[in-house]
């Protein structure tokens, strides 16, 4: 297996697991556990695929739908051994973030060779799925937690599709691009980085407006 694939099956798997453990916390059956675990693990590279007009990849490889099966399976007999299931949910959603960041930039930039295209492919594929489970299960949404989330993606999509232009070979490219976004994220997690928000301020009155 080229470590491309090998990459790809893993982030669908972390991710699928994400579902699955959304689904122990909600207290969902089995079917539950599967739909979630699919939803998650392939929402995003479906996402990804409509938009680039291109066969959707678990259609082509039903291999990425088995792997979301067999987690779902897995993290159903298993999750209550885990003590705090949200903890790990978010720090398996940091690896599925990071490895889908680099494969959606990577086949974003093989379907159409543009550096925007491809950074804007590796942020739908790392954050749509995660979005999705929330969403169904009923979880708070990453995208309104207050550390970092949107900008790992974009932290990983990003420098994958530098270094591709920069010549450097694809696999070391995206250990690189992987570990940054890691990096962001394990870090927003761990210390809390985030961005400043916006602070609400009273609107003018009409009588002020020129």
């Amino acid at each position: 297996m080229n470590p491309t694939l090998f990459l790809d099956y893993a982030g669908v798997a972390v991710f699928a697991a994400t579902g699955a453990l959304a689904a122990s916390r909600k207290e969902l059956d089995i079917i539950g556990f599967l739909f979630l675990a699919a939803v998650t693990g392939i929402g995003g590279g479906t996402f990804r695929d409509l938009i680039l007009a291109v066969p959707v990849a678990w259609v082509v490889n039903p291999d990425y739908l088995a792997i979301c099966v067999v987690v779902g399976i897995i993290v159903f007999f298993t999750a209550h051994k885990v003590e705090s299931r949200y903890k790990l949910l978010l720090w398996f959603d940091a690896i599925g973030l990071a490895a889908f960041s680099v494969m959606g930039a990577a086949k974003g930039l093989v379907v159409t060779g543009s550096a925007s295209i491809a950074i804007v492919m590796g942020m739908l594929t790392a954050t749509f799925g995660g979005i999705l489970r929330d969403l169904l299960a009923g979880e708070p949404s990453v995208l309104l937690r207050p550390e970092i989330y949107v900008s790992a993606a974009l932290a990983g999509a990003a420098t994958y599709t530098v270094l591709h232009i920069a010549g450097v070979p694809p696999v070391a490219a995206g250990i690189v691009a992987f570990a940054a976004a890691l990096i962001v994220r394990g870090g927003a997690l761990k210390f809390g980085w985030s961005f400043p928000a916006y602070k609400s301020r009273p609107g003018r009155r009409p009588e002020d407006i020129p």
